[in-house]
């Protein structure tokens, strides 16, 4: 379960400086690794599921946003915006 006193602004900002210039690219590759990223930074806090679920409340709050379109073949490999000033 994901703490309700969690800062999704803080997290969103190590998240940033953790991943590399220009990445994450691509819909599904993108939230894999921010995933994947978050597990690595926080192994005791989050299991898989709830990384998953803490990067899908990231994208509906606006703090990380998808810049194409994941239906669409020639815009799925776009890349993602992160702001922890949403």
């Amino acid at each position: 379960m994901i703490s309700d006193d969690l800062d999704l602004q803080q997290l969103t900002l190590e998240l940033k400086s953790k991943l590399g210039p220009g990445e994450p690219v691509g819909y599904l590759r993108g939230k894999s690794l921010m995933r994947d990223m978050l597990l690595m930074m926080r192994s005791n806090h989050f299991s898989e599921l709830e990384a998953e679920e803490l990067i899908d409340t990231l994208e509906s709050r606006g703090f990380v946003r998808f810049l194409g379109d994941p239906a669409e073949r020639s815009v799925a490999d776009a890349p993602w915006d992160i702001s922890p000033h949403a």
